[in-house]
């Protein structure tokens, strides 16, 4: 009997398919366990995840759940923020993949590593578009697929909305689910075959389960009416004929149908219900699709409300009034001033008053069913229909979490087959609100804004008409409270009509003594049409340089403000200008010491008594329209500037506008956005965007055009809609003030200051000559001589020059003999006509 010797072909096989040339096997065996051991834990450390662990997003003093400790949670805080569920699949891919290349199994396939991290990135994708379940721990964050699995869904949706698609995320979602499935078949070394036969396997489970479930229906038919005797069981109204055709229909359900969700609705079913009314629920259309029966019996039935609860109530928005001829607008400004008449901007359409309450009534009994559908419970008790979207208050079962909720706002706006829906908590109410856009969106116009009572009668220091509310109701925000403003929006969002719309809400409302403007359009496309109006301190700056340069001389002027207003024993603008208005009345005269130069023979600075300006402060807006081109050309220098401003400008009347189209963290950083806690954010394109600016989401949801979200001081959300006002408008303006007066521009506001060159000291000594000097002081005396007023400040703000420079050219003039030395009061005399630089 001959001894068998085992066949080692398979062995030989798999040598040969490593390509002849065997690895190591001690270096195969510790690359195994290496991976086998990495994926071992990722899984338990994202299965013990607790969102509570310190982390790095999370420094709290508590213990540590973790399975791994605080390295694990470490790892599974940004694992499960930045993947996801995915974190779990590469976990058991790592495993697998350690557990063949420890014990040899299976030929060798170069390609397997890519297949299956394909198929993992494809289903995060995926995961990315599922539906946020209510145990989700970072369901208020980011999605089943994490960060990633978001920003790559965004990516791949987008051509499909280029194409039109509705849905496009949906579209997106099982383009990748495929594509994870295919991935995953070759990652696994499955043929066609193998497929087919796996196919064949989920569909004959499936008919199993649909025959199970037809005898459970036909048993449960035949329950409610059997009778309590011996007698043989009868399904009453029910033949053989009838379940056999239930069955068949059972089979084509779950046939065609398999991966439908239909436990929860056969659960929620009265026991003693007729299988004809089970059956009759469903109707088979063409190719095997299984519809619901749309008839009007039944939708009476769907939309009728549980436990019989109280249709909800209307309060639709009241139509505005607008007042054919407006008086002209007055306010606390001088008597003199002529602001711009309200019939420059044109005369808007009459709103539509009629309200279709019967309609809206459906849509929240509808909307009522797409809850109930996602497992959300509670009732529709508020309809507030507005211009653009209508607001549904939804009163949530007890142990609803509003987070769940909320997260379920694309999937709301796709049953309910609309663009976008917002869904947000109702502060100080029970109540969740749910917005909806109109079929028909009215537009609001600024002009409505400007004449209505809100704003004729508001008495703000800063008036600005951000828009109407859902209901209807005009806003008016006050700059000098916020006291600062934070813009972002993307392209055809309607920020530039915003910022238009601010400004000329100002313009209608306060004279160039009441406010002034310097105004930064890197992009000279927006602000220049603002070019030559009485109320700007410079002209347009359009170069980022230029721009850096400007924001300098805005902080020396807040500085020097605040010098002024400490040697008046005032803390803020307003009670400088009424300290002001009342010493102009009694001629009481106020004087600060300043810095004129240094003494020859001890070296120590000399001073003279300077006579504060005791005319209206005005205040000083600056709007920077986008930030990011500052940012790209001097970021730390810009950041800088804007912090100080930002951190201190406020009482000396000095505010910033700023706006962006590229929200991100290196335009809208850390400590830009802390010092701006007035923010608004017109439509962007993702959550992260949306959470950049306001610090959480809505913003994708928008509709564009105007439609926004304003945060007040930090506060809650509310949502405005933007008006309206053409470029033709504005140009009307513009012209009407271009006609009233040049405007006063203060040089050197653009230019850079070396303050080691335009020191006092250096000046003094001689180091200021040249022609372009020699003309400059000649044009001083000049004005000295025929004004009769020796003052640093006077020939500052005559020749439009800076602080330093006009105090050298004072002092040489007493060197010259020109004016004498300050008296005890600080006052100069004008000694003699004749002079060296005549």
């Amino acid at each position: 009997m001959s001894s068998q010797r085992p066949d080692n072909s398979d062995q030989r096989q798999a040598s040969a398919e490593y390509g002849g040339r065997r690895p190591s096997a001690l270096l195969r065996f510790l690359t195994g366990v290496m991976a086998f051991s990495i994926g071992v834990f990722i899984c338990g450390a994202c299965g013990s995840y607790m969102p509570s662990d310190p982390s790095l997003n999370a420094a709290t003093d508590g213990p540590v759940n973790n399975l791994f400790g605080s390295g694990g949670a470490i790892a599974a805080d940004l694992l499960t923020q930045t993947f996801g569920w995915t974190a779990w699949l590469a976990g058991f891919g790592l495993m697998a993949a350690g557990l063949r290349r420890t014990f040899a199994i299976g030929p060798r396939r170069g390609m397997r590593w890519v297949w299956g991290t394909a198929a993992i990135t494809f289903a995060g994708i995926c995961l990315a578009a599922w539906p946020i379940p209510a145990n989700w721990p970072l369901a208020a964050e980011t999605g089943l697929g994490g960060v990633a699995g978001e920003r790559l869904l965004y990516l791949l949706s987008r051509p499909f909305a280029a194409l039109g698609l509705p849905a496009p995320d949906t579209w997106a979602a099982t383009v990748c689910g495929l594509g994870a499935m295919i991935s995953a078949a070759i990652a696994m070394g499955l043929d066609a075959s193998d497929a087919i036969a796996v196919l064949r396997t989920v569909r004959h489970s499936l008919s199993i389960a649909g025959r199970a479930t037809a005898n459970v229906a036909a048993t449960a038919a035949a329950t409610a009416t059997h009778k309590r005797d011996d007698a043989p069981v009868e399904v009453a109204g029910t033949s053989n004929n009838e379940v056999s055709d239930l069955r068949e229909r059972a089979n084509s359900f779950f046939e065609n149908m398999g991966t439908r969700k239909t436990a929860q609705q056969d659960a929620q079913l009265p026991v003693e219900a007729p299988a004809d009314d089970i059956a009759s629920q469903f109707t088979v259309a063409e190719k095997g699709v299984l519809k619901r029966v749309e008839d009007t019996q039944e939708k009476a039935q769907q939309i009728q409300r549980s436990a019989d609860s109280p249709a909800p109530n209307l309060n639709p928005a009241k139509p505005v009034q607008r007042p054919a001829a407006p008086a002209p607008m007055a306010g606390h400004s001088p008597a003199d001033r002529i602001l711009p008449p309200i019939d420059l901007l044109d005369a808007p359409p009459p709103r539509r008053s009629d309200i279709d309450e019967q309609r809206l009534l459906e849509m929240a009994d509808e909307l009522q069913i797409v809850l109930n559908d996602f497992g959300v419970k509670g009732r529709i008790t508020e309809v507030r229909p507005g211009p653009v979207v209508t607001l549904f208050e939804l009163e949530p079962a007890p142990g609803t979490k509003s987070s769940r909720v909320i997260a379920l706002a694309e999937d709301i706006a796709r049953s309910m087959s609309s663009t976008s829906a917002r869904v947000a908590v109702v502060p100080g109410r029970n109540a969740i609100g749910i917005e909806l856009p109109n079929p028909d969106r009215e537009t609001v116009y600024l002009r409505d804004l400007l004449a209505s009572q809100a704003f004729r009668r508001n008495r703000a220091a800063l008036p600005m008409a951000l828009g109407e509310t859902i209901g209807g109701e005009p806003t008016v925000a006050d700059l000098a409270k916020m006291p600062h403003l934070l813009i972002a929006g993307t392209t055809g969002s309607g920020k530039s009509v915003g910022i238009n719309a601010m400004i000329l809400s100002l313009l209608y409302k306060l004279s160039p003594e009441e406010c002034r403007f310097i105004m930064i359009d890197p992009k000279m496309l927006e602000l220049s049409i603002y070019e030559g109006i009485p109320h700007l301190l410079s002209p347009v700056v359009i170069d980022p340089q230029k721009a850096v340069a400007a924001l300098k001389w805005v902080v020396r002027e807040m500085e020097s403000r605040y010098e002024v207003m400490a040697k008046m024993g005032v803390r803020n603008i307003s009670g400088f200008n009424a300290k002001a208005s009342e010493a102009r009345k009694t001629g009481e005269v106020f004087t600060r010491p300043v810095q004129t130069g240094y003494n020859s023979d001890t070296g120590e600075p000399t001073y003279e008594n300077e006579i504060i300006d005791m005319r209206h402060m005005p205040h000083i807006v600056v709007v920077i329209d986008e930030m990011a081109d500052l940012m790209i050309v001097a970021g730390k220098e810009i950041e800088a500037l804007v912090q100080r401003l930002a951190q201190m400008a406020r009482a000396a009347g000095i505010h910033l506008i700023t706006a962006t189209q590229r929200p991100s963290v290196d335009v809208i950083t850390g400590t830009i956005k802390a010092n701006f806690p007035t923010r608004i954010s017109y439509m962007v394109t993702t959550k992260i965007d949306s959470r950049t600016i306001l610090g959480e989401q809505g913003a994708e949801q928008l509709l564009g055009q105007g439609d926004l979200l304003y945060q007040a001081s930090g506060g809650r959300l509310q949502r405005l809609h933007g008006p309206f006002v053409s470029d033709e408008e504005v140009e009307a303006i513009v012209s009407h003030l271009k006609a009233l007066g040049e405007p006063d521009y203060i040089e050197g506001i653009t230019e850079e200051v070396d303050e080691d060159a335009g020191s006092v000291a250096d000046n003094a000594f001689g180091t200021s000559s040249g022609d372009p000097e020699e003309d400059l002081y000649r044009e001083a005396v000049a004005v000295v001589r025929r004004d009769k007023r020796a003052s640093t400040s006077y020939v500052q703000r005559r020749l439009k020059i800076g602080y330093n420079r006009a105090a050298s050219l004072i002092e040489r003039m007493e060197q010259e003999g020109v004016i004498s030395g300050p008296n005890h009061a600080g006052k100069r005399q004008i000694l003699g006509e004749d002079s060296d630089a005549a």
